[in-house]
């Protein structure tokens, strides 16, 4: 029975249409979450769908954020919301002006990493600056943004 309901949950999960909005991008918190007001004038803390960018902290978060300001900043955009995280972001894919997915170019720019079960389309960009080691590519070994905020929680100590 439990086996029943779980598929029927994950179902009707998967059958949930995704939520479109139009709107502005108007603040860029780090390189992969982004402030937008849509028309209707809410507003909303969206995460980049499908990768994950340095931390501000970490080596390349920085141009991160500002290859996303570049590309996003104050322009109209889409955005298709397809879930929230644990803290209650929206996890979005964003077209801005119509047309530009700036997750290609994170990647294209090697200032992103691809997270599991994405798309092989946004594969291949990490792929690709992997092999040409641009951005974060040119360090032998990066850290994997996961992998950092991982190490930063267990420095913090815990309260009594």
């Amino acid at each position: 029975m439990k086996a029943i309901l779980c598929f029927f949950l994950l179902f009707v999960a998967a059958a949930a249409p995704a939520t479109t909005m139009e709107g502005k991008v108007t603040r860029i918190i780090d390189g992969n979450t982004l402030e937008f007001i849509s028309n209707a004038g809410e507003t909303y803390i969206i995460v980049l769908s499908g990768i994950d960018c340095p931390e501000l902290t970490q080596a390349y978060g920085d141009e991160a954020r500002i290859c996303l300001e570049k590309l996003a900043l104050n322009k109209k955009a889409t955005v298709t919301v397809k879930g929230k995280d644990r803290t209650g972001n929206s996890i979005a894919e964003v077209m801005v002006d119509g047309k530009k997915d700036p997750r290609i170019q994170l990647l294209k720019d090697g200032l992103a990493w691809t997270q599991e079960g994405t798309s092989n389309e946004l594969e291949s960009y990490k792929v690709a600056s992997q092999s040409k080691k641009k951005g974060l590519w040119k360090d032998e070994n990066p850290t994997p943004p996961w992998t950092f905020r991982r190490q930063q929680s267990m420095m913090t100590p815990k309260s009594s």
